[in-house]
């Protein structure tokens, strides 16, 4: 399933909300030399549990708002957003 994603980067702790039809999720890294996107990867991979290598960014590797592809479906997304999933350290 692709997802539309805002990326909100150099936040104190990671956390996932429902935005409209897709998701906001604030990241501890800075958005240099791909570091966001790579946690970004590992978050998504963790809580939905799923292999890194399963999620993928198809459009907006070097933007805020990004298109990303998930092995789920829309309930695992809601039950995910729905806990508002926090976690503070990496």
């Amino acid at each position: 399933m692709n997802i539309e994603i805002k990326v909100i980067t150099n936040a104190k702790k990671r956390e996932i909300f429902r935005e409209g039809i897709g998701l906001k999720i604030r990241l501890i890294s800075p958005p240099v030399e791909g570091k966001a996107n790579e946690e970004l990867i590992g978050y998504l991979s963790d809580i939905f549990g799923v292999k890194k290598s399963e999620v993928k960014i198809i459009r907006g590797d070097k933007d805020r708002r990004k298109l990303v592809s998930l092995p789920v479906d829309e309930a695992a997304i809601e039950r995910v957003a729905s806990k508002t999933t926090t976690v503070t350290t990496g």
